[in-house]
């Protein structure tokens, strides 16, 4: 008898697709990194303002996720991200960035930190090849855990009174950005996509449905409510984080030339550590520092309240001068807000008379409408619980 090993077709599904697809009412669903993820399990809606009032699950088993270890994983990591690494102390994650040689960004993501021997990355785009790359020469082994590993994102004002209810009481003093093993094989880490208060689990796959009956068991009380990556787009807008292949193109896929940005073209200026020695991108952004940004990634707010997704931005209703990245009405602020490119110097020192276009679909008829719009220095949603250490019994 032979024995035929089935190779999956499409998309695959993530250790949690079993307890999602039934509740899935909508049937919407996408690709995430050859995974088969939902865009909106019951309404947008009703998931938003769960995330913003109750608490809510997100599979984010998708991501791609690479564990260093060795003697010398911090100096592969060091040369691999823009911001020095030896500041990120054990138990902490870091928020990182990491570029080419000519200076532009591949990808951003969190970085875990076990020991100096020893991190996790995780990321939207597959970085196997760089960083076995990063790491030739170096006494330091890469592993790729992308399948290994399940990871739920637990977000919203009652996650922490879930998580209390669900026995995971030694999370209450984490601050944010730190992670610890609370159990054998599971690991929290106070992080997440929303800008509120809320952590993310990761378990071995094999016990990955256990974590999420745990959890559901414990939520009913705090109106735990499994949620789909449209609603998180808008949480995620709001608290101003860029997403790739959104605000930003990784330049590893990229298809025309110059389409590439530097971490200080999107704002991010203070996480390049030029003082920590040699890394990938570094002589590149040391030229781009001088000559100034080429570009540069605004939070803008749009009059009126229809959404400026795509719209392209003028200077004194002529010139073009950027382009909307990401845009939603945001309902918690009540303001239609955005991330948009713009052309140095236009954002930089040129901020005012600037201007959306945009097309409103009314009855099949497309009507254009040009509309002021107003730089913002700060993330659109702030709310203190997000940072409260012990986390406030909502």
């Amino acid at each position: 008898m032979v024995k035929v090993n089935h190779v999956p077709m499409g998309l695959i599904e993530t250790p949690f697709h079993a307890r999602l697809e039934p509740l899935s009412r909508a049937k919407s669903w996408t690709g995430w990194a050859g995974f088969i993820s939902p865009l909106v399990l019951d309404t947008v809606e009703f998931e938003y303002f769960a995330i913003r009032n109750q608490t809510t699950l997100f599979d984010i088993s998708p991501m791609h996720k690479y564990r260093v270890t060795g003697p010398d994983a911090a100096a592969v990591m060091n040369r691999l991200v823009t911001r020095d690494v030896t500041k990120i102390a054990d138990g902490r994650v870091g928020y990182v960035m990491w570029c080419d040689e000519e200076g532009m960004l591949i990808d951003d993501g969190t970085l875990f930190r076990f020991s100096a021997t020893d991190f996790r990355l995780c990321c939207q785009e597959p970085m196997l090849t760089w960083l076995l790359d990063t790491a030739w020469g170096f006494d330091a082994q890469v592993l790729d855990e992308s399948d290994a590993i399940a990871g739920l994102s637990l977000q919203g004002p009652t996650s922490w009174s879930l998580l209390q209810d669900a026995g995971f009481a030694a999370a209450q003093n984490m601050k944010p950005f730190d992670w610890r093993e609370v159990e054998p094989d599971i690991w929290i880490s106070r992080t997440g996509f929303t800008g509120d208060l809320g952590y993310e689990l990761w378990v071995p796959k094999a016990k990955a449905l256990d974590l999420w009956d745990r959890l559901w068991a414990a939520g009913d009380h705090w109106g735990v409510r499994a949620i789909g990556f449209e609603a998180l787009n808008l949480c995620r807008i709001e608290a101003g984080f860029v997403a790739a292949g959104v605000d930003f193109q990784p330049v590893h896929a990229v298809m025309r030339l110059h389409r590439g940005r530097t971490p200080i073209e999107l704002g991010f200026g203070k996480m390049v550590h030029f003082d920590k020695g040699h890394f990938n991108g570094r002589r590149a952004l040391l030229q781009h520092r001088e000559a100034g940004a080429r570009y540069t990634l605004a939070k803008i707010d749009i009059a009126g309240f229809k959404p400026a997704n795509g719209a392209l931005i003028y200077h004194r209703k002529k010139k073009e001068v950027g382009f909307v990245t990401s845009g939603v009405w945001s309902p918690t602020t009540k303001r239609n807000i955005a991330l948009a490119e713009l052309k140095a110097p236009y954002g930089i020192e040129i901020k005012d008379d600037l201007w959306a276009e945009i097309y409103v679909n009314e009855e099949g008829r497309w009507d254009k409408r040009l509309v002021p719009v107003t730089l913002q220095d700060k993330p659109f949603f702030i709310n203190q619980r997000a940072r409260a250490t012990p986390p406030h019994p909502f």
